[in-house]
Order: structure tokens, then C-alpha cells, then sequence
């Protein structure tokens, strides 16, 4: 398990993240929503190792991320952040391959395919990194964190991902999100940063709703997401529609007369 315990990080003496719990279990879709500025991604560098927190305790798999070496942490855990620079002129199966450096499984040719062909990337595999959309950009940052564990083990691993559908239509994210679904049956419990409520509600087996750094609810999607502790996340009416245990969440916003008569719509099957 990936175990956060009342971690804290200021800037200053203004609070980030303040004293925050988390969980993420092996088989699992955690999601992270909450407002702009709501300390979503400071949490997301916490938990990956990329800052060190004030206070509190974070683990993977009882032990402690402090101390870790490089390569213990990269064969434990992956990490795919809202923005990645690529500034040299690699191909796209070359910036894949960067996830095999510390891992170093039996079959990186074989793994290699098999991530660009899940993420439908293999197409791009001899093509210029920088000369790809964002969206293609996108995806083949996937294939190079999932190539990190792909490989099958007994050990449960993790992966972190931040937006991991933007610069996405709407068939490449659900593509995606079907293929983290395939990940957690590989005792891999992932951990992603939303801002699509639906793809949240429809996938997410848990959701954590954070706010001014402040953990406000946490726990199963049917239990959390309720028109009103999202009101209370985003300040703003929010109609969510449940019919049954098994059928789909639509959420939909609701017009305001506090600021405007329009009534903005979305909805996810």
C-alpha cells in the first residue's frame, strides 16, 4: 500500500497541503479532484518523492519513501507529471525506452511493443518526439511510465499520473482510462490526478476531494461524489445522477443566479 499520514508542506507560512491522509491499494483507481490551486499537484510531488514533506509519513509498502534509493523507488513506483520537456531530438520508441532504465526486465523489446501498442503509439515509434500533437505527446509519455512496470511481479508497484487525459478527444480517454483499469489486475494500485468529473465517478473505485490543501472527503466514488460535498469542493451547483450500482454517474453544473442564467452541461456514459 502507498500510505500518506498527516504530511505537510508550506511555502512560507502558508500551508499547500495540511496534514493530509491517503491510501492507495493495490488494484485500485484512486482520484484526486478539487479546485485550481487546491494543492492537487504539490500532493501528487509529495507522494512521488519529488519534494520532501515538513511532517507526516509516506510509505510504499511499509517502508519509509525517505531514504529511498533511486533505483528501489523507481522499481516500486512510476511517475508521469502534468508537463514533461524533451529537448533533444529522440524518437518516440526512444523516449519510451527511458522507462526500462532502472528496471531492466527480461524482455525490453518485447515490453517495449506491447506499451506503445496499448497506448496506440506504435505507429509513432520511428517519428520525431518534438514533431508529435500534444495529444500524441501525451500517450507516448504513458508508454514510457508504463513500461517502468509493465512487467508482471508479485511485488505491488504504483503509478502516479497527473491529468493523464489532457490534450486527449474523447475516445483516447476513455482508451486510457480502460487500460489503467487493465493495470490494477496487475497488483498495481494507481493514483491520478482528475479534473473530468465524470471519468472520475465512472472509473475511480475511490476519489479524495482536496481543497486549500485540505483533505474534505475521501473514500468510495458513490459514497463521496454527492451533489453536495462537490458544491462544497467547487463553490459552485452540481446535479449528480446515480440509478443504480451498476449503471453510469452523470454529473452536470447546474445554472447559478449568482452567476449566470446559462446552464453548462457535460455528461459522461
Amino acid at each position: 500500500m502507498l500510505d500518506a499520514q498527516q504530511i505537510q508542506y508550506h511555502i512560507g507560512n502558508r500551508p499547500i497541503v495540511n496534514r493530509a491522509s491517503i491510501q492507495v491499494l493495490p488494484g485500485e483507481l484512486t482520484a484526486i479532484l478539487g479546485p485550481n490551486g487546491a494543492g492537487k499537484s504539490t500532493l501528487f510531488r509529495l507522494l512521488s518523492g519529488e519534494l520532501s514533506c515538513k511532517q507526516g509519513l509516506i510509505t510504499y509498502n511499509e517502508q519509509p519513501l525517505k531514504g529511498m534509493k533511486t533505483r528501489q523507488l523507481a522499481s516500486l513506483r512510476a511517475v508521469m507529471p502534468q508537463h514533461s520537456t524533451l529537448t533533444f531530438p529522440f524518437q518516440a520508441k526512444e523516449v519510451v525506452s527511458l522507462g526500462l532504465m532502472y528496471c531492466r526486465p527480461n524482455y525490453p523489446k518485447m515490453i517495449l511493443k506491447e506499451v506503445m501498442s496499448a497506448t496506440q503509439t506504435w505507429q509513432l515509434k520511428d517519428k520525431l518526439y518534438g514533431n508529435l500533437s500534444g495529444g500524441e505527446k501525451q500517450r507516448v509519455q504513458l508508454a514510457r511510465v508504463l513500461a517502468q512496470i509493465w512487467e508482471i511481479k508479485a511485488t505491488p508497484r504504483y503509478l502516479l499520473l497527473d491529468e493523464p487525459t489532457s490534450s486527449m478527444d474523447i475516445a483516447q480517454q476513455h482508451h486510457i482510462m480502460q487500460i489503467i483499469q487493465h493495470l490494477k489486475m496487475r497488483n498495481i494500485g494507481i493514483l491520478a490526478i482528475l479534473h473530468d468529473l465524470n471519468l472520475a465517478a465512472n472509473y475511480a473505485d475511490k476519489v479524495l476531494l482536496l481543497k486549500q490543501g485540505k483533505v474534505l472527503h475521501q473514500g468510495a466514488v458513490r459514497t463521496v461524489m454527492t451533489p453536495e460535498n462537490l458544491q462544497g469542493l467547487f463553490d459552485y451547483p452540481l446535479s449528480v445522477q446515480m440509478d443504480g450500482p451498476n449503471n453510469p454517474i452523470y454529473i452536470s453544473s447546474l445554472p447559478s443566479s449568482a452567476t449566470s442564467s446559462k446552464n453548462y452541461t457535460y455528461k459522461l456514459a
